[in-house]
Parts: structure tokens; sequence; C-alpha cells
């Protein structure tokens, strides 16, 4: 089983990213997706979340209408736009079927800096 986020990296204020998470080794299909990041010194926290089939989404406050969270059979992704310093974090992605068979990625560092 895993999960391999990609697509982090250093981005211009104003900028965008697309971070992506490719499952393997289990039906991902049938899993709940998530995004969370953490920021240095501060708890992870919840960015978007996206349904088994997608057909909803969820997001944090801090990026509605800023990021967009999709997926396709064994990717999820996280379109990042008009990116901002305080959205500098590690960003995990999150495959969740129930509270005992939930996995997650090894994070990917985004950096928002001029």
């Amino acid at each position: 089983v895993q999960l391999v986020e990609s697509g982090g990296g250093l981005v211009q204020p104003g900028g965008s990213l697309r971070l992506s998470c490719a499952a393997s080794g289990f039906t991902f299909s049938s899993y709940a997706a998530s995004w969370h990041r953490q920021a240095p010194g501060k708890e992870r926290e919840l960015v978007a979340t996206i349904t088994r089939a997608g057909g909803r989404t969820n997001y944090a406050d801090s990026v509605k209408g800023r990021f967009t969270i999709s997926r396709d059979t064994a990717v999820v992704y996280l379109q990042m736009n008009s990116l901002k310093p305080e959205d500098t974090a590690v960003y995990y992605c999150n495959a969740k079927r129930s509270s005992w068979d939930d996995y997650w990625g090894q994070g990917t560092q985004v950096t928002v800096s001029s």
C-alpha cells in the first residue's frame, strides 16, 4: 500500500502549483481522499476532501476559491492557485475508508516566497 505525493516546490506569491498523489496496492476508488498540510510549529490541518466517486468536495475556509481537489482512478490532485506565503507547508494526501483503514503519503513541501 502506497501513496506518493509529487508536485511541490518553490513558487512566488500569486503563483500556482498542482500536487498529485498516486495510490497503489489498494482499491483507491473505494476510499474518500483528502489533502492536509502542516506548517512549521503548527498542527496538521485539513485542506480539502473529496468523496469516493468525486461528486462532493469540501474546503477549508482559508483555501476556498483558490484550491481545487479532484481525482481519477488512482490519483488525487490539488490544484493550488493564487498562492500566499501562509500556504507554505508540507502537504500530505490521505485515503480513508474507516478509522482503521486509513493511509497517508510521505508529504511534499510547498514554499511560497518571493
